[in-house]
């Protein structure tokens, strides 16, 4: 596995990735974000002066708290990767891409996407929670999915149309379970039996990652069934769920997708809800202390730089993905993953 990164010099790569330039960076690294048309990332990623009056606006409510989100037009998407390797869409975690026999919004949403990126731009794709979700909320509250783990309709709204659409820029699409107590859970035998089935249903010309966000079902059985289906343990640095230094025990130290290619999501910091880290992050233009400057945070970024060294061990290509909520601001994020990937770079070179 080579890459143009070979080629230049650690310096060179710190120039450029305090440009926020993280393409190439290293060989066995790409680096990508959570969603990407934040205009809290003008003067990092985007041109302060490029869009001038198209930049959205509306409120949204969380914890009690209003909040306004200022979004970029899709076509800043071509700048984007300018900047970074990958993208990852979360847009299609919350509705198909076809319903009824008709494209849905989010079909064109997507659509649109495509049409202003790059022709070599890589993206990674959520899969609609629709079908992996044991329990949605509807009306306030958690009701048991009538559609969950139903391959056919998955392959249907979903699957077969985001092919058609993405062709070889689609690298993945990640499956994320919801967290689960354990006395509303089956146990690991049985959710691994569960999940069995619909893998076993579904096309085999992608590469599927599965994320799991409840502790108790991951045990030994389940990675060595992702092991053995080739699927993807996503390394999610999540409220609930153990560090990703503890994931890698867990899993036995090994990858497991059958492209050699990994992903770790930095998503929001360990013990804190969704509601809490986002308020903290807001409005996402600059690191937030209270965040970036803890502990774990600091641990986070090791266990990143970590998990880059082990892909490089196993000849994997690991895709790092930075969300705001886990820092403050996710190129800021990435920007001090990517210095620290490049000190061990230094120091195994002159060790």
């Amino acid at each position: 596995m080579s890459s143009p990164s070979l080629s230049r010099s650690v310096d060179d790569r710190r120039a450029a990735a305090d440009r926020f330039d993280f393409r190439n960076l290293h060989p066995h690294a790409r680096f990508g974000t959570a969603s990407d048309r934040y205009a809290g990332w003008l003067g990092q990623i985007y041109s302060e002066d490029t869009f001038g009056n198209r930049i959205s606006s509306r409120k949204r409510t969380l914890g009690g708290r209003t909040f306004e989100e200022r979004q970029l037009p899709i076509e800043s998407v071509r700048g984007y990767f300018d900047h970074f390797d990958v993208l990852e869409l979360d847009f299609t975690f919350y509705r198909p891409l076809r319903k009824q026999d008709e494209p849905s919004s989010n079909y064109f949403v997507l659509s649109n996407y495509l049409d202003h990126a790059p022709d070599d731009a890589s993206f990674l794709l959520k899969a609609p929670r629709q079908y992996f979700g044991r329990r949605l909320r509807r009306g306030g509250e958690f009701v048991e999915n009538p559609d969950y783990l139903d391959a056919e309709a998955y392959v249907d709204t979903f699957h077969r149309p985001a092919v058609d659409l993405m062709g070889d820029r689609l690298e993945g699409i990640l499956f994320q379970q919801e967290y689960r107590r354990v006395p509303d859970s089956p146990s690991p035998e049985a959710n691994v039996e569960q999940l069995d089935a619909f893998f076993d249903a579904l096309p085999s010309t992608i590469q599927y990652h599965v994320e799991l966000r409840s502790e108790h079902l991951m045990d030994v059985g389940y990675f060595d069934w992702l092991a053995t289906r080739g699927l993807g343990h996503v390394f999610s640095h999540w409220t609930w769920l153990p560090a990703i230094r503890d994931q890698w025990a867990r899993c036995g130290e090994r990858f497991s997708a059958a492209n050699d290619q990994a992903v770790a999501r930095l998503l929001t910091p360990r013990n804190t809800k969704y509601a809490d880290a986002y308020a903290m992050a807001h409005p996402f233009d600059a690191p937030a202390p209270e965040i970036c400057e803890t502990d774990e945070a600091r641990d986070m970024v090791l266990d990143a730089t970590a998990l880059t060294y082990r892909a490089q061990a196993q000849d994997v290509l690991l895709n790092v993905i930075a969300n705001n909520r886990a820092w403050g601001n996710a190129p800021d994020l990435t920007r001090t993953i990517a210095h620290r990937i490049l000190d061990e770079e230094e120091r195994r070179e002159s060790a």
